[in-house]
C-alpha cells in the first residue's frame, strides 16, 4: 500500500526547501544557497544540516532589496 503525502501550499509552509524557495521567488537555486551561506542570514533556517528558508523573512528580504 502507498503512502499518500499532505500536499501544503507554499503560502502555508513555514520553512521552504531551496527548490521551493526558487519556484516561490523566481530566483536560481544556486544564488538561494550562496545567500543562505552568508554569515547571519536572516532566513536561514538549519535542521540537521539540511538549509532550509523562513519564508516570511525571505519575503522581507527579497522586498527590501534593489539587486541580489
Amino acid at each position: 500500500m502507498s503512502e499518500s503525502r499532505i500536499q501544503v501550499p507554499i503560502e502555508h509552509k513555514l520553512a521552504l526547501t531551496v527548490p521551493e524557495a526558487a519556484e516561490y521567488s523566481n530566483i536560481g537555486q544556486n544564488k538561494i544557497s550562496k545567500l543562505l551561506s552568508t554569515a547571519n542570514c536572516p532566513f536561514a533556517l538549519y535542521v540537521g544540516s539540511k538549509k532550509l528558508v523562513k519564508r516570511r523573512e525571505f519575503e522581507q528580504y527579497i522586498s527590501k532589496q534593489l539587486h541580489i
